[in-house]
């Protein structure tokens, strides 16, 4: 499913900031044309696949929570 900026991060609880600073060319993990499509202006609004975002986010606190549970047996 394909939601502008205010209705995506509504839909997965995190603010429009956050959001735009998980893109890769912000230093994050989204990839352009996979996770999120860009308009053809320069200010044409953002669209993005929550779908595949929420996976994503999702496999990244596993394998962020199976990080520290290593880390915790390791000490």
């Amino acid at each position: 499913m394909l939601l502008r900026t205010p209705d995506a991060a509504q839909h997965l609880q995190v603010s429009q900031s956050y959001l735009k600073s998980l893109r890769d060319t912000h230093g994050g993990f989204l990839v352009g044309g996979e996770h999120y499509f860009l308009g053809a202006s320069s200010n044409a609004g953002i669209r993005w696949d929550v779908d595949r975002i929420q996976k994503e986010l999702h496999k990244r606190g596993r394998m962020q929570r199976a990080a520290e549970h290593l880390i915790k047996e390791l000490v």
